[in-house]
């Protein structure tokens, strides 16, 4: 977490930045929702080669570690890797999500500062918690 104070001059300096962290914040997990979908395939396909070759071992499916079976003391490893990347993928895109709607939320809170009316003279300090503002001080200048 990293916490920062930034300085605006008006309400329309604060929401503009707002709308491009919520910009880039979309176009950032729109890319992960894709990637997660490559993933999610290749985890598919390697879970069916798993299934075969359990059961070409004469064994049962067993709850071991993601594409990971163990075949008489032969350890045999599936393309562990996509099972891995899929789920640090998926803790990503909540970790996106969660930020999207966060800075949506504190846009919408935001929308009373335009009804301030003349500013003029007025500095906007903001304390930006991972750059999604927490409080606003109004300092006269």
């Amino acid at each position: 977490m990293v916490v920062e104070i930034k300085e605006y001059n008006s309400a329309e300096d604060i929401a503009e930045t707002l709308e491009k962290k919520i910009s880039d914040t979309k176009s950032v997990l729109g890319e992960y929702l894709r990637r997660l979908d490559d993933i999610r395939i290749l985890a598919e396909k390697s879970k069916r080669v798993r299934e075969v070759v359990m059961k070409l071992a004469g064994k049962k499916a067993v709850s071991q570690s993601l594409g990971e079976i163990t075949v008489g003391t032969l350890n045999i490893v599936l393309d562990a890797s996509s099972f891995h990347e899929l789920t640090a993928v998926e803790q990503v895109v909540r970790s996106h999500q969660e930020r999207l709607m966060v800075l949506q939320k504190t846009r919408e809170a935001l929308k009373w500062l335009n009804q301030l009316g003349d500013t003029e003279g007025l500095t906007y300090i903001v304390v930006e918690n991972d750059g999604v503002p927490e409080r606003i001080l109004f300092k006269l200048s």
